[in-house]
């Protein structure tokens, strides 16, 4: 009999101990979980704070800017900056939403850097695209439709549409083939404000980013040379790799003439 009592309470032990020791390991792992997402969240909140901060500076809501696609193109040229697609002092960005009606002022040329709005002004879609506001985009010759993603700006050029600048996209399967289909940017003279008074729209392009002539030449200016522009538009079909926070570890606001990265994550 003592014999029994005497194994039962050495099993309860045991059991007890491994139920206490479970109970560690549970909470050390849910503690260091905790300490991840913290540290994760203060990353995070490092950038975010910076984006607000450009954001606010550069007065983009009263000029329409939507915080969100501001923070999606900034994300981008960060990642574009580190896989080394841009030029090294970049620290302007161009964003066009095309979830905006082309009556709008829908292009934004931002210097992050100074944290000032540079340009505001219109900016066409493709015909194959809608008609005021784009419903449609596409990466296919002839489809005359506008595509979305991100672009890198190279060299420029004289065509059939005067000085123009070729561009190059970053998105495999939404704008890649922007060579190929002669995507560029350049002056139209259907871009103007007596356009959208005669037709309640602005003219359209084959799926160009065309502007109105006189600010065409401050634009390439601007943004010519291995240069971000970013065309968005609320589609759940478009993913890209360039949207990815895998480099909020190593971000920090940038503080001299030159936005730079410590580490490259692709």
């Amino acid at each position: 009999m003592k014999r029994r009592i005497w194994l039962a309470v050495t099993l309860l032990i045991i059991l007890s101990c491994a139920i206490i020791s479970s109970r560690s390991a549970t909470v050390k792992k849910a503690s260091a979980a905790i300490k991840v997402e913290a540290k994760a969240k203060s990353v995070n909140s490092v950038f975010v704070n910076y984006v607000t901060d450009v954001y606010q500076a550069a007065n983009l809501k009263v000029a329409g800017l939507d915080y969100d696609v501001f923070q999606k193109a900034v994300t981008g040229y960060y990642n574009l900056k580190q896989s080394n697609k841009l030029a090294k002092k970049s620290t302007v960005i161009t964003v066009i939403d095309f979830d905006k009606a082309s009556t709008v002022k829908r292009m934004w040329i931002v210097d992050l850097l100074k944290k000032n709005l540079v340009l505001n002004t219109w900016v066409a879609h493709g015909q194959g695209s809608g008609d005021d506001t784009p419903t449609q985009f596409s990466d296919d010759n002839n489809s005359h439709q506008s595509s979305l993603g991100f672009y890198v700006t190279n060299e420029v050029y004289y065509g059939k549409h005067g000085r123009s600048l070729k561009l190059d996209g970053m998105d495999a399967g939404f704008n890649s083939h922007a060579r190929e289909r002669s995507v560029v940017l350049h002056a139209a003279n259907y871009v103007c404000e007596n356009t959208i008074k005669q037709l309640g729209r602005l003219g359209r392009s084959y799926g160009c980013p065309a502007v109105a002539p006189e600010v065409s030449n401050q634009i390439i200016d601007l943004v010519k040379g291995k240069n971000m522009i970013y065309v968005n538009a609320n589609v759940s079909s478009y993913t890209s790799k360039y949207l990815s926070q895998e480099f909020l570890p190593d971000f920090a606001a940038p503080s001299d003439s030159a936005v730079q990265l410590t580490k490259a994550s692709f």
